[in-house]
């Protein structure tokens, strides 16, 4: 019997129409949006299914966005397949997909997790907003070679890696003059250097501004013991105590995401079967650059 584990995507998933065949054919679907209207004080359905791309794609709807929607299409998996949904030994999510990850797993209810989720993505982007910063995806260099450019251009203005997400495949945030010039000495040096559509630096200082709002939304939840180990991005263990958790998560937006070590760590607990559940196929990418032999299999409505 395979060991199975499921990945929730995060930020930068989202495309409009998303969740329109989730919800049409899933009435356990279609009320989590029902749900979150009411939670949330808009028609998040309206905004996923018809847009327009500039709205969903902003910080603050994109997060609450890939959160319903990826637990919209779990719904889907558990009336469709409810064994492979009963034996899922492990759960990780990319950055927002964390608390995706930690309401499958019981940790927070649907309604705690929307509240936070929704909360941080206002932070985040208000921290975005006051400082004009970016990311931006350095490529096919590993992760040693990205940190010295990193330090080279910080000479000029700080930058850092904040997502190592496979090999050959790592992406730094920081100040628009950082980016610039991170672009400048990763292309001198034969890499590729691809600035990312996002508001801000995320995973790095730039958003310490959003730190105390989202550990009062963090305080203000109800922490249930995890019926199963949720990988943290930050630290690649697994956080059951609720206090520790509430530090981890507000860590995790001013740290770098770990998630080849993450996956990497599932593989060595002896996962061999992946399903990632949200928008997208970014993660199915992203593992099979970790180990193509490697089963991966998709859960949304495209």
């Amino acid at each position: 019997m395979p060991k199975i584990a499921f990945l929730f995507p995060g930020q930068g998933a989202q495309h409009v129409g998303m969740g329109v065949k989730l919800s049409a054919n899933c009435p356990a679907a279609r009320a989590l949006f029902d749900k979150a209207a009411q939670i949330l004080g808009y028609d998040l359905a309206k905004v996923c299914f018809e847009g327009p791309a500039s709205e969903l794609d902003t910080t603050e709807i994109s997060q609450p966005a890939i959160f319903v929607t990826s637990l919209a299409a779990l719904e889907t998996l558990r009336e469709s397949s409810p064994d492979v949904v009963a034996q899922c030994s492990m759960a990780a999510g990319l950055s927002l997909g964390e608390y995706t990850a930690l309401v499958f797993a019981g940790v927070l209810s649907f309604e705690d997790g929307l509240r936070i989720v929704q909360r941080r993505g206002q932070a985040m982007q208000a921290a975005a907003n006051a400082t004009p910063s970016g990311m931006v995806s350095i490529i096919p260099i590993e992760r040693e070679k990205v940190q010295a450019l990193c330090d080279a251009a910080s000479a000029v203005a700080p930058v850092q890696i904040a997502n190592y997400l496979c090999p050959g495949n790592t992406v730094v945030s920081g100040s628009k003059a950082g980016c610039e010039e991170i672009v400048r000495l990763a292309e001198a040096s034969g890499a590729k250097a691809i600035p990312l559509a996002v508001a801000g630096a995320f995973h790095t200082a730039i958003m310490q501004p959003a730190c105390s709002q989202l550990a009062e939304a963090l305080g203000k939840a109800t922490y249930h013991a995890p019926r199963l180990p949720v990988i943290s991005n930050v630290d690649v263990e697994v956080h059951a105590d609720s206090t520790e958790l509430q530090e981890i998560l507000v860590r995790q937006v001013v740290s770098p995401v770990m998630w080849e070590d993450s996956v990497r760590k599932m593989i060595v607990a002896g996962v061999d079967q992946f399903y990632e559940i949200g928008p997208g196929k970014v993660l199915k990418g992203l593992l099979k650059r970790i180990d193509r032999k490697l089963e991966c299999t998709t859960v949304n409505d495209s």
